[in-house]
């Protein structure tokens, strides 16, 4: 097992790594931009590290910086967490040259899965069923070709992309040629990498991801499912298991196919399979995300499975200690993402001090957090707090006790959408477990 590694991420999620590394008696290194020396994951962490200024560019997403530090330390290993280098797979490569550890699958699988067309050409291929689209990027009128075959609505996605960035749903022909630029333009900006593809836009779907989970032999198996059907602009809102719409035919079955689409480019370590769900109960593949998922505490919940020990286990070249048989799931899980915004004003992020915070409590009752009395939440990165997750055995039981925790949980000096989480829960929609990807844009959004 390592003895340190480096955590190249910051918020909740580097604060969930030190944990687990404080569990395994895995020294941990931390890494901070100027604007973050305060932050909580700094004050946890056994050493801290600072990597630049503010700017994600000039320091968290600073390749050279943060291999330095990892270098300077003693690192043996990186954990890159979510978002900013976590499926780069330069970063992923350049640790491999460096003989520093990456924390995921190899830089050539995060290669081939960061490419969106790559990726569906593999599973079409091994027999996982893919969304019909072109299959390559095109260009414009290319585009306008295949929508006006393919019949509209369509939607033009980056190749490059991830995130809900580079995403544009086109319903009219006459819309198809300004989507396309600013989707092009938005490729570039995020992914420097403007080429976009396009699918047909299937409607009333549900979006449904499979935990996997790897060693470094070949072992694969399945964590159950999770629904991330509520979105707010292909953003994650709120997350769920089981799901419920799946029966338990169809849920062996996309629990299967994962497998077996991981299987098929030789995955390492843990990632996510996600799919879109139709009203007939067709699934059909989206995207592989090689790396921890900001909603994985559900499925940890459900499981009893620490997700964040099993990939430093299976990073450190151990075997999963779980044949796909000893996996067994109890009860449902909810989880909701509190921010720092102001949902009346458009979900504007807020920044400020946090001059009051009281944390729910009892029985299934989670929270992940980046924050703490007295801290001052800065403007540059994302505006998560933490994540509220409940666990009880049935899922009416796992509403009223989510209704109860945000009830209780209280952060003053920013805005948060603790709110507009409670209006969330009792719409008959979310309640009955009926609710789209469309909901919260058709129904919630507010203005």
């Amino acid at each position: 097992m390592f003895d340190k590694i480096l955590i190249a991420n910051r918020g909740e999620i580097a604060v969930r790594i030190i944990r687990a590394c404080r569990e395994m008696n895995i020294q941990s290194v931390a890494v901070y931009s100027e604007a973050d020396a305060e932050a909580l994951h700094v004050g946890l962490a056994d050493a801290s590290i600072c990597v630049g200024p503010a700017p994600s560019a000039e320091s968290y997403l600073n390749m050279h910086n943060i291999l330095n530090a990892a270098l300077l330390s003693g690192a043996q290993a990186i954990h890159p967490g979510v978002g900013f280098l976590a499926e780069n797979a330069q970063f992923a490569h350049m640790c491999e040259e460096c003989q520093i550890k990456f924390i995921g699958p190899a830089s050539q699988t995060i290669a081939l899965l960061g490419d969106k067309i790559r990726a569906k050409d593999t599973m079409k291929a091994c027999g996982v069923p893919v969304i019909p689209g072109s299959g390559q990027a095109v260009s414009q009128e290319e585009a306008e070709a295949l929508a006006k075959d393919m019949g509209y609505p369509v939607i033009l996605k980056a190749a490059a992309g991830g995130g809900g960035r580079g995403i544009r749903i086109v319903a009219r022909e006459e819309d198809l040629a300004g989507a396309f630029i600013q989707a092009q333009g938005e490729a570039q900006a995020a992914f420097g990498d403007s080429r976009l593809y396009i699918e047909k836009m299937l409607t009333r779907t549900r979006h449904i991801e499979v935990q996997i989970l790897a060693d470094e032999v070949g072992h694969i198996i399945h964590l159950g499912e999770r629904d991330c059907s509520l979105q707010r602009r292909n953003q994650k809102v709120f997350e769920e298991t089981p799901s419920p719409a799946l029966s338990p035919e169809v849920r062996d079955a996309i629990c299967q196919t994962a497998v077996r689409a991981a299987q098929a480019v030789d995955y390492k370590n843990l990632g996510t399979v996600e799919f879109l769900l139709d009203q007939d109960m067709k699934y059909y593949f989206m995207e592989m995300n090689t790396r921890i998922q900001v909603e994985h505490p559900i499925t940890e919940m459900v499981t009893g499975i620490d997700v964040v020990k099993e990939q430093l286990r299976a990073a450190a070249g151990y075997p999963l200690r779980y044949e796909q048989q000893d996996v067994s799931f109890s009860g449902v899980s909810l989880e909701c993402r509190i921010n720092a915004e102001a949902p009346e004003q458009g979900f504007r992020p807020s920044c400020g001090k946090i001059v009051y915070l009281h944390l729910p409590g009892g029985p299934g009752v989670r929270f992940d957090m980046c924050v703490y009395e007295g801290y001052t939440m800065p403007p540059y990165y994302d505006s998560l707090l933490g994540k509220l997750i409940v666990h009880t055995p049935t899922r009416d039981e796992a509403l009223k006790k989510m209704l109860a925790a945000l009830q209780e949980l209280t952060i003053e000096g920013v805005d948060t959408n603790i709110e507009y989480h409670k209006t969330l829960l009792t719409t008959p929609e979310v309640r009955g477990g009926t609710a789209d990807t469309s909901f919260i844009d058709t129904h919630l959004c507010v203005k």
